[in-house]
């Protein structure tokens, strides 16, 4: 194994409070210790062995945490259920579950915890106290379990290994969540309809296609949500507010979860594998979305026409045909869409740019689609095919044209589908 980096360039002056600098990334700390356990993660060196078993690990505290899975000693039994606790003190709490009995009252609101530590933490709920700071970023955590996953950012560390394949993760809920990829848990259950779900969070989202009671008003626009943290995020498309710095890059977000997606465009990480294919996803969306490619499902369906949609983006989308919603306004012109990809198009009428290059000539596209037609030009390739003459065409809009000119009789409607194996057009 490599031996620890030497210590060569590890103090700078170009932070003061920050003084001491990984030689290989660049990354500084406050102190050494933070330094050393750091440079682990590029060196792999993992010096605190466990005297029980061959596994070692980067940090003292990992391996304290490894050794409590060997202290099989645990003589406090719970006389209601078949749990065990090596010190008193836990099996007390863990009683406290069967009698439902929460001695510890927050003066705040009506809420009550079965020990003192729960209230400590609820508590910070409502003063915002954080007091745990990160050493190397500005952020700070109501908790230390909160820390320690954030600091995992920082080092690379992965310290709980999936038993079924090679993957690891920062915690152990993400451990947990990722090994229902294989058993197909859904441990989560509806109390409404019949449905489960793997994760408590994509239940909660179901449940509200239960509620109809939208108590927590917009009040820049029309919208009512179901709790006050989705107001909360909402309010963030109006005010243009992003706290979730990136810290590789300069990007931020309006959302926590859409950091942690974007930190997976900077660490290639895909945890989400498709069972029937293989293929593997960055977000558990984008893998459910998949999986109806396989299955066929569309269980979004109109309430005001027979259409149903794999996805409720889709559906969102849809209904805006129904209602004449365009919700996208370009800040330039007066001119509104229905969906954000347009209104991005649009914009560029104003900017002028053309990010989409052809890589046989020079020319540049406003978007993709102008792209993907000009690229043809150089191909050849015609996937638009008449099913009623043999002619192709490159695109469908000229499809569509020369149908109308060329099939449609008087008064007879035009007909919009186009059969052959190369490509369908619906609604074209």
């Amino acid at each position: 194994m490599t031996s620890e980096l030497s210590d060569n360039s590890s103090k700078t002056s170009c932070a003061d409070d920050r003084p001491f600098t990984c030689s290989v990334c660049n990354m500084t700390f406050t102190l050494s210790s933070h330094l050393t356990k750091h440079r682990r993660t590029h060196t792999g060196v993992e010096p605190y062995p466990c005297d029980i078993c061959d596994k070692s690990f980067a940090d003292n505290g990992q391996l304290m945490k490894h050794r409590r899975t060997h202290a099989v000693e645990k003589p406090y039994s719970c006389d209601l259920c078949d749990s065990s606790f090596a010190q008193i003190r836990h099996l007390n709490k863990h009683r406290r579950s069967h009698m439902g009995d929460k001695p510890f009252a927050c003066d705040a609101c009506d809420k009550a915890f079965a020990d003192n530590s729960h209230l400590t933490r609820h508590r910070r709920t409502h003063t915002g106290e954080k007091p745990f700071a990160c050493a190397v970023c500005d952020k700070s955590f109501a908790d230390s379990d909160g820390l320690t996953k954030h600091w995992r950012w920082h080092t690379g560390e992965r310290p709980y290994p999936c038993n079924v394949c090679d993957k690891s993760y920062a915690d152990s809920s993400s451990l947990t969540k990722h090994r229902r990829s294989h058993t197909g848990e859904k441990p989560y259950s509806c109390d409404v309809c019949d449905k489960s779900y793997s994760q408590s969070s994509h239940l909660a989202k179901h449940r509200r296609t239960h509620v109809t009671e939208k108590p927590f008003p917009c009040d820049m626009c029309v919208k009512s949500f179901t709790d006050n943290d989705f107001l909360t995020k909402h309010r963030r498309t109006h005010t243009g507010e992003k706290p979730y710095p990136c810290d590789q890059c300069d990007m931020s977000f309006a959302q926590s979860s859409n950091l942690t997606k974007h930190r997976r465009t900077h660490t290639g990480e895909r945890p989400y594998a498709c069972d029937m294919c293989g293929q593997s996803f960055a977000v558990s969306a984008s893998l459910t979305k998949h999986r109806r490619t396989h299955t066929g499902e569309k269980p979004y369906p109109c309430e005001v026409c027979d259409k149903s949609f794999a996805d409720s983006g889709s559906l969102t989308k849809h209904r805006r045909v129904h209602t004449g919603e365009k919700p996208y306004l370009c800040d330039i012109c007066d001119k509104s869409f229905a969906i954000n990809g347009n209104l991005t198009k649009h914009r560029r009428i104003h900017t002028g740019e053309k990010p989409y290059l052809c890589d046989v000539c020079d020319k540049s596209f406003a978007d993709s689609s102008g792209l993907t037609k000009h690229k043809r030009t150089h191909t050849g390739e015609k996937p638009y095919a008449c099913d009623v003459c043999e002619k192709s065409f490159s695109d469908s809009g000229t499809l569509k044209k020369h149908r109308r000119i060329k099939h449609t009789q008087p008064d007879q409607p035009f007909l919009a589908n186009v059969s052959k194996d190369v490509i369908t057009l619906s609604n074209a």
